[in-house]
């Protein structure tokens, strides 16, 4: 763990012992490693732990690093079949330790970053685990925004159409020499745009395997982590998203993807395995214009790379190797042309 933002830890203990119940200091903080976004912390009291997370310090784009909305969703989903951290007390006075933050329960897990999950020497608790996602992902958009408070998390209705046009200002905001690749990326996007099919849910918008903390002795999720893209949208949006990652090469950021790789040999399920389990689940029978979700997500994780490059020029980002992930960009469209090219063969 490393600090990169400074915390004034007897102001912070202070600020606590007022507004979280049963809480005591003295505390010492240590930063969480990994992570581009909001910087995270573990907290330790005498009366327990804790994980604070807060926005970074600077100048951040409009509804970026929306940590009190995280808090919202956290809440929401605290009694639902979705496995989330229990969340204290939500800050937004930014005199306490210079951006808004929250407190949540620490859970004691594990969270992988290797998409096989070299770790696990089982196939059959590699299969269990991806069952496990598979089971999460249904839970989570199978919620009733309505029963738990979140109907005006978001707005309901062509999800890809406001998506794409609030990621493309934002890559533009945040572009730091022009990338053809994503210049043809993006007007494909627009020119390929499914007719809006009616489906709305409670998305994550950041779904994959090192958002997921898993209990140590068994495949069972025990948390689902890292809410700040979550909103109302699209199924697909999350799905597609995750088998994107699993497409992605080894080496690419911190997770491993599964390019290349032997899936059946190590247990794991394939895509089109992966994603007819997941339409069992929720009762769809199959999944029209797989190509443009899976484009759009390559494009949407390139633009949120470009940001977090541009904090580093800034000197905001919030993990030391930030100014690499610019590198990722111009891969990363290139895939969603690869994605492209290969739909329009079949």
């Amino acid at each position: 763990m490393s600090q990169v933002f400074p915390i004034d830890n007897e102001q912070l203990s202070a600020y606590l012992e007022q507004h979280v119940a049963d809480f005591t200091g003295p505390i010492t903080l240590e930063k969480f490693s990994g992570g581009q976004s909001n910087p995270t912390y573990k907290v330790t009291s005498p009366t327990g732990v804790y994980v604070l997370r807060r926005q970074p310090p600077g100048k951040l784009l409009k509804s970026a690093h929306a940590v009190d909305r995280e808090y919202r969703v956290l809440h929401a989903l605290k009694d639902s079949d979705v496995p989330v951290a229990k969340v204290f007390h939500l800050c937004q006075d930014s005199s306490v330790i210079g951006s808004m933050f929250y407190i949540m329960q620490f859970c004691d897990g594990t969270v992988y970053w290797s998409a096989s999950l070299a770790e696990i020497d089982s196939n059959d608790r590699r299969s269990a685990m991806y069952d496990a996602m598979n089971k999460v992902l249904v839970a989570l958009h199978s919620v009733d925004v309505d029963a738990v408070g979140l109907v005006d998390y978001g707005k309901a209705g062509n999800y890809f159409e406001r998506q794409l046009g609030r990621w493309t200002s934002q890559y533009r905001a945040t572009e730091l020499h022009n990338i053809a690749a994503m210049d043809v990326l993006i007007d494909w996007l627009k020119d390929n745009l499914p007719s809006d099919d009616g489906r709305v849910c409670l998305v994550h918008g950041d779904f994959r395997l090192d958002n997921m903390m898993f209990a140590k002795d068994s495949p069972e999720i025990i948390a689902l982590l890292d809410w700040e893209l979550s909103t109302l949208g699209h199924p697909f949006a999350d799905l597609a998203y995750q088998c994107m990652q699993l497409r992605m090469p080894a080496g690419m950021g911190s997770i491993d993807g599964l390019k290349d790789i032997d899936r059946a040999s190590l247990g794991i399920p394939s895509e089109e395995e992966y994603v007819a389990q997941y339409c069992q689940r929720m009762g769809f029978e199959q999944i029209e214009h797989w190509g443009f979700y899976l484009a759009f997500s390559f494009f949407r994780l390139a633009a949120i790379a470009q940001g977090v490059a541009k904090r580093a020029t800034e000197g905001n980002a919030s993990n030391e190797h930030a100014n690499k992930v610019g590198s990722f960009v111009e891969p990363l469209a290139k895939m969603a042309l690869d994605v492209i090219a290969c739909e329009a063969k079949q």
